[in-house]
């Protein structure tokens, strides 16, 4: 399996799930005129690598804005990840400006309701 690098536009994020380094990334604005067509190979890709996980991965949210599409697939996403924390040490870190406070409190909700433990990381510019 390889690694899967797709490079952001526009209205879609950047994707870079690095199986050597175990980052998963997933980064900038995501507000795509079909979220579930771009994600669809995404979450695809996801439930592949985990029918064969390495032991240790981290998952990184650095999101500047997504629109509610894109949030219904965040929770997939988050959701796949902590059906399989008995296969893998995954660790999830969610990013958010010092001035966004409402990108802070989107990634709590996720926490809260999914009942998964994240890292918040402060960006100061």
């Amino acid at each position: 399996m390889e690694s899967l690098i797709i490079e952001k536009t526009n209205d879609t994020p950047s994707i870079n799930f690095n199986i050597e380094t175990g980052i998963f990334r997933i980064s900038d604005t995501s507000w795509p005129e079909d979220a579930k067509r771009f994600y669809t190979p995404i979450l695809e890709w996801l439930k592949k690598y985990f029918e064969a996980p390495k032991p240790e991965i981290v998952f990184e949210f650095d999101f500047n804005y997504f629109n509610t599409s894109s949030a219904k697939i965040i929770s997939k996403i988050l959701k796949m990840l902590k059906d399989n924390f008995d296969k893998s040490n995954i660790k999830i870190k969610w990013f958010y400006d010092v001035d966004d406070l409402d990108m802070k409190k989107a990634g709590e909700r996720y926490s809260e309701l999914l009942e998964i433990k994240f890292e918040f990381i402060e960006i100061k510019d």
